[in-house]
């Protein structure tokens, strides 16, 4: 691979980041995703992060609104309206999900280059998830920024922007695992309303989330190991400090152990969760 390669990747990046409307930004990451096979297998000594440009902003759809999450409309899987609701919900966490990887990406310096493909795969999909959802959406009449919808995972995104340690465990292994636990109910509501087809959506979704959690998961291990950290500790630690939303239960057991969690982590993080 050629440093103007890896150049060109991280300005791709940059670009997407930055896009203001759906459009220009899957545009943009079906630039990327098209680059995915040529540097796949980059070798270890390529230097990714002195390509990135990590001053890149992220550019703000106009058409949503951004609401506090109490004034999120109520999502009725029952009604047209409210499973269209509900499944611009979940698009928006996936569009949110695009940014989120690439900012992974494109924040962080010093990391092995393993980091960064990982994340702008990660990216491709998250992409490939929203296109999918909207793509439903439109089926029902509706289409992305017809709702409002709320921004609390890039508000989390903000507060750990100086550390690459405390991101790995604020978003991906606190936040979107929470997706990991939150889906098959969600699939269970749209069955009963005769949306199969968003339930097979939600199926893909689910299968590379565990995916993305386990990649968030190794890398936080990875640093706290670096640090001289207990991983399992250092995450609880790192909730209370940044003010995260502790792990509900019930908890998808299966999916969060496919996505490196152990048992006896879960079991902790229901046995020692906050009182309200």
């Amino acid at each position: 691979m050629h440093s103007v390669t890896v150049g060109g990747v991280g300005a791709i990046a940059a670009l997407a980041l930055g896009a203001a409307t759906p459009c220009a930004k899957m545009s943009a990451m079906g630039e990327l995703s098209a680059l995915l096979p040529t540097w796949a297998d980059a070798p270890a000594d390529v230097e990714f992060s002195r390509f990135f440009c990590r001053d890149a902003e992220r550019g703000e759809f106009s058409r949503l609104e951004l609401v506090t999450p109490d004034k999120v409309p109520r999502r009725r899987s029952s009604t047209a309206s409210g499973r269209a609701a509900l499944l611009h919900s979940i698009a928006h966490i996936e569009y949110a999900a695009v940014d989120l990887a690439l900012d992974h990406a494109l924040r962080f310096d010093g990391m092995p280059t393993r980091y960064y493909l990982d994340w702008l795969r990660v990216a491709a999909d998250e992409a490939r998830h929203f296109e999918m959802l909207r793509a439903h959406l439109q089926t029902l009449g509706y289409d992305y920024g017809d709702f409002p919808a709320h921004a609390g995972l890039w508000q989390m995104a903000a507060r750990t922007a100086h550390d690459v340690l405390a991101r790995m465990a604020m978003v991906p292994r606190l936040l979107e695992a929470r997706g990991l636990d939150a889906t098959p109910p969600i699939q269970r509501k749209l069955a009963e309303a005769g949306d199969e087809a968003a339930v097979r959506v939600l199926e893909v979704i689910l299968h590379d989330e565990e995916d993305h959690v386990r990649l968030g998961d190794g890398w936080f291990r990875q640093l706290c190991n670096e640090r001289g950290l207990e991983p399992e500790l250092a995450f609880r630690e790192l909730i209370v400090q940044y003010q995260g939303p502790w792990p509900q239960t019930p908890m998808n057991i299966p999916s969060r152990l496919a996505a490196g969690f152990s048992a006896a982590e879960l079991n902790d993080l229901t046995r020692l969760r906050p009182a309200r």
